[in-house]
């Protein structure tokens, strides 16, 4: 289940890991601790494989001090996933647009 975003995140973590604490292989103890956490998350997630990036998700399934954290591993990460992981990134970046496109298509169709 989700495992397009399990994907992602593992490799925003080893990016953020390497530049951030200097780990060239594998990830510090403090990054493997938020990685379980927020593998545990996407494996418990209600919306499944219809999930959507956790920028625009609704359901907020992370605790407070794990949110800041995945936060900010996310804010370092994304724009360097287009230098080290292209393919990967725009595809995150198509599901968020073509969520976000339907979304606003389904309300102006409701209003009418």
């Amino acid at each position: 289940m989700n495992e397009g975003e399990k994907k992602v995140v593992n490799k925003m973590m080893a990016i953020y890991c390497r530049a951030n604490h200097k780990h060239v292989t594998g990830l510090c103890e403090e990054c493997t601790v938020l990685k379980n956490y927020a593998m545990k998350r996407l494996e418990n997630c209600p919306f499944g494989e219809k999930k959507p990036t956790c920028g625009s998700c609704t359901v907020h399934c992370y605790k407070n001090d794990m949110r800041l954290k995945i936060k900010e591993v996310m804010r370092f990460s994304g724009p360097r996933m287009l230098f080290w992981h292209p393919i990967d990134a725009v595809r995150h970046f198509y599901k968020e647009y073509r969520r976000d496109r339907f979304s606003s298509v389904a309300e102006k169709s409701f209003w009418k």
